[in-house]
């Protein structure tokens, strides 16, 4: 990506909340329909052009904005990829296997392949390096972007640089509020932040698993990104604060309160949220503030993750009748 993605002031929010709420607009980052993913596939791809390859291989959800982002800077550079996807989210409709990234991914001419399971991060990764064997004997030269944790979180990297850009943009924020999920964007930013000698709260919004898991995965993240860079692990994880209050009923699954979130943006702001990170990102900054971890006047930055495709892959769990 080129140049840095704005801050938006959410002026009516801001009144109806008592705090001064900024929205980073990470889903405008411009590469086949935007999302924070881009920030992290900018280092994986750099280590696979260097490493000469010609094929990507990753893994993630059936609605996954990962995946589909890898497979637009994969066709932008001239690349194949493969996109593995997991079951990870029950009792869907036909749409949600047809429809959004699954039908973004067919266009850019993306392969597929299918994981049963949705929580086996070390199966799913290994699934991916049997394909990649594949493709090695037919000549291919295929680079794994991996799942599991056991791995350098290189994309995590894109997000120390945008934790800096942020501090850089807007000087004595109060508190932070991004989705915590694989760990990448929550540990980059979180360092990045950090890195640029700044104060802000960052709260992580569980979208995949409770707070106690999450808060184990973060220490291991932190770690792993502390030694790519050289630097201690432990004053960045002990600013890790993660809550899970709008991830039930689980990953990829809506809430009332999850729904009600996203409606209020849409409605009070007119920007969309997706349904399995940014909505339960504002559920989760809500909730913040109704408790009284986020307090009257603070200046808050929400970073919108994007995923906007999705939405349509949730068409029957979006127009039910939930608030």
């Amino acid at each position: 990506m080129s140049g840095a993605t704005p801050l938006e002031r959410l002026d009516r929010l801001s009144l109806e909340l008592g705090i001064d709420l900024w929205l980073k607009r990470d889903d405008l980052t411009g590469l086949g329909f935007g999302g924070n993913k881009t920030r992290q596939l900018e280092f994986y791809f750099g280590d696979a052009l260097q490493q000469g390859a010609d094929t990507i291989l990753i893994t993630g959800a059936v609605q996954s904005n990962f995946v589909r982002s890898a497979a637009a800077a994969a066709a932008k550079l001239g690349m194949q990829s493969v996109l593995q996807l997991e079951e990870r989210v029950p009792d869907m409709g036909e749409e949600y296997y047809s429809s959004g990234n699954v039908l973004l991914a067919q266009i850019l001419g993306a392969d597929h392949m299918s994981y049963p399971e949705g929580e086996d991060e070390a199966g799913a990764d290994a699934a991916l390096h049997a394909r990649a064997d594949e493709l090695k004997a037919q000549g291919r030269k295929p680079y794994v972007i991996h799942l599991g944790l056991n791995h350098p979180p290189l994309g995590a990297l894109g997000y120390v640089i945008a934790g800096q850009e942020l501090s850089q943009q807007m000087q004595d924020i109060d508190a932070v509020v991004v989705p915590s999920g694989s760990g990448a964007t929550h540990g980059g930013l979180l360092t990045g932040i950090a890195l640029e000698e700044n104060g802000a709260s960052v709260f992580g919004v569980c979208v995949r698993r409770d707070r106690e898991k999450q808060q184990a995965r973060m220490n291991t993240v932190l770690q792993k990104l502390a030694d790519l860079l050289d630097i201690n692990a432990a004053p960045l994880q002990d600013r890790i604060n993660v809550l899970d209050e709008a991830l039930p009923p689980g990953y990829g699954k809506l809430s009332g309160m999850t729904h009600a979130a996203l409606k209020k943006m849409a409605r009070t702001e007119g920007i969309f949220l997706d349904p399995v990170y940014s909505a339960k990102t504002f559920a989760g900054l809500l909730h913040l503030v109704t408790v009284g971890e986020i307090q009257p006047g603070q200046k808050v930055v929400m970073l919108h993750t994007g995923g906007l495709p999705a939405l349509f892959g949730y068409q029957n769990e979006l127009t039910n009748d939930q608030p």
